[in-house]
């Protein structure tokens, strides 16, 4: 003997009544019904926006190997017309756009005049123009 539930009907018809009279129609509507092919292709049309958005964001994010420096994607900038700070000097190589991210100078000013001297220049040291 298998157990089949019964339906009443009047029962159901309550619990509907009650969750439309607190909730308002909207609760007990079948969504189905509301639906129609233009909010399907505005669905889509988000749907297709948001994986691109996603996909764009996980690119940014991917680290890659330059001239043997693993980088994010994200750091590396598409201009190459970027000048060094210290020396006014146009950066010619990827080593150079790395140096010029974390110390605001090429590889070169890098191995003249921060090196051995980081914290100095964190603190706000910079050499005269003379010097340069």
């Amino acid at each position: 003997m298998t157990w089949k539930p019964k339906k009443n009907i009047e029962y159901v018809g309550k619990v509907e009544k009650a969750i439309a009279d607190k909730y308002g129609q909207e609760a007990v509507v079948n969504p189905r019904s509301l639906w129609d092919e233009e909010k399907e292709k505005e669905y889509l049309e988000q749907a297709r926006e948001n994986a691109e958005k996603l996909f764009k964001k996980e690119e940014d994010t991917d680290i890659v190997e330059k001239d043997g420096i693993f980088v994010s994607k994200k750091l590396l900038n598409k201009s190459n017309a970027e000048k060094c700070e210290t020396c006014k000097k146009y950066m010619l190589s990827f080593k150079d756009k790395v140096y010029l991210i974390k110390w605001d100078s090429c590889y070169s000013c890098y191995t003249k005049w921060i090196e051995g001297r980081e914290d100095r220049w964190l603190s706000g040291w910079r050499p005269l123009e003379e010097d340069k």
